[in-house]
């Protein structure tokens, strides 16, 4: 989730959402100066995160996990923005988060699937990393250059949304989306695209989805009903 004082570098209709929690997270790239991106990278701060687009497969059907923002941002950061009108879109996002010292990013990324959505996931493949340029609303407001790598999960076990109440300031909800419409619904750029990526994969994969015996409790039938777990 980024700071509230993103740059224009991307686009403007990107920026809706955004919560201005000191740990910046959320992604969004395809700056149109790329060249002029990497420049200024050279003198900014950096900051290095990862996320995870999990799948499941469940009822012949491809579902991802996605975490819906809160919102209302924390009452004690400076900048916060007004709250959502109520009866507001929901602004849905992938999973992802800072990579700690010393930290590899998939474990980074694995990690934020765990805290953020309940689930326990497995590496299939990296998706690619989103890069994008923010200014800090908060002490030094310096720009940063920010690195999203990303990566394709396949869920292990776990419920989704089974999160600890402390986790609840940054997400209000976690739940499976339909891998097909997953780029329609998820709110910023950079992840959209992670999602087309991830349905192109499994598209060209087709033994990834996982064997029946994986899934007692499946049903057959209501392919359009996202698994409880």
């Amino acid at each position: 989730m980024v700071p509230s004082g993103v740059t224009a570098i991307m686009a403007q209709e990107e920026l809706a959402g955004y919560l201005p929690f000191p740990r910046a997270r959320l992604t969004v790239t395809n700056s149109r100066n790329f060249g002029n991106l990497q420049a200024m990278a050279e003198k900014m701060t950096r900051e290095i995160s990862a996320g995870g687009v999990v799948l499941r497969s469940r009822a012949e059907q491809w579902w991802m996990a996605a975490i819906e923002l809160p919102q209302q941002p924390r009452p004690a950061t400076p900048d916060a923005a007004k709250p959502a009108a109520r009866g507001a879109k929901p602004t849905l996002c992938l999973p992802k988060g800072l990579v700690d010292a010393g930290e590899k990013p998939l474990a980074a990324a694995l990690r934020e699937v765990r805290e953020e959505t309940g689930i326990t996931a497995e590496l299939v493949t990296k998706l690619g990393d989103s890069k994008y340029v923010y200014v800090r609303s908060w002490g030094d407001r310096q720009k940063v250059f920010k690195i999203v790598s990303f990566y394709l999960l396949r869920y292990k076990s776990g419920r989704i949304d089974d999160v600890t109440p402390a986790m609840r300031i940054e997400v209000a909800r976690a739940r499976w989306l339909p891998l097909q419409d997953a780029a329609k619904l998820l709110a910023y750029g950079g992840e959209k695209e992670m999602a087309r990526r991830a349905l192109d994969y499994v598209t060209e994969h087709p033994d990834l989805a996982s064997p029946l015996a994986h899934h007692p409790t499946r049903t057959v039938g209501s392919p359009r009903k996202a698994p409880r777990r």
